[in-house]
């Protein structure tokens, strides 16, 4: 088993082209997306309409990119999307994949 990061970014979805633009450049070899909805300090977010949705993406990654990545978010998207973004401890059997 090898220590990955698994990096969750949950955002408003039209971020998402710039986000995943983003994960490729930082190194990410791949990510996931869901639609999701909640509710947060700005209220309840469905995701029954496209243009005002959430969505989650998630990406495995070894934990420079994930400390690259998340210091990104933070100096360049956060002030410019409604997001937030976590860290966590993952083991993954195919290290290659990622």
């Amino acid at each position: 088993m090898i220590s990955m990061k698994l990096v969750t970014i949950v955002c408003e979805a039209h971020a998402r082209k710039p986000l995943t633009e983003l994960l490729r450049e930082v190194g990410a070899r791949g990510w996931t997306a869901f639609a999701v909805e909640g509710e947060g300090d700005k209220g309840l977010r469905l995701a029954d309409i496209p243009e005002t949705a959430n969505i989650q993406l998630q990406v495995i990654v070894r934990p420079e990119v994930a400390a690259t990545l998340l210091e990104r978010l933070e100096k360049d998207y956060f002030p410019r999307y409604g997001m937030i973004a976590y860290a966590s401890d993952v083991q993954v059997l195919r290290r290659g994949k990622f």
